[in-house]
């Protein structure tokens, strides 16, 4: 892969909100959640506290065992970023997670 056409994100975040497990025309489970983040970062030499609301989606295998999950437990997240086919958005696409 080059690395100057890398879409890698790592993030350590809350689950906020998790939608019903639902499954694509294909009969893969798919599953709709929100993830919030904050941390403190350094950004032109100031200390500066970060937080963000994600929109995130995970499929298969990973959508079934995110959907037992508890609504505020926290995690780390890895995946990749995409815009949706109607959206303007990004949606964090989940491909892992873990302790």
């Amino acid at each position: 892969m080059n690395p100057d056409n890398a879409n890698h994100l790592s993030l350590a975040a809350v689950i906020a909100e998790l939608a019903a497990l639902r499954y694509t025309p294909a009969g893969v489970p798919a599953l709709d959640l929100r993830l919030e983040h904050e941390s403190r970062a350094q950004e032109a030499g100031q200390d500066r506290v970060v937080a963000a609301s994600v929109k995130a989606v995970a499929f298969g295998v990973l959508a079934e065992r995110l959907a037992q999950q508890a609504i505020g437990s926290r995690w780390k997240f890895q995946g990749f970023l995409a815009s949706p086919r109607q959206g303007k958005s990004l949606v964090f696409h989940i491909q892992e997670f873990g302790a």
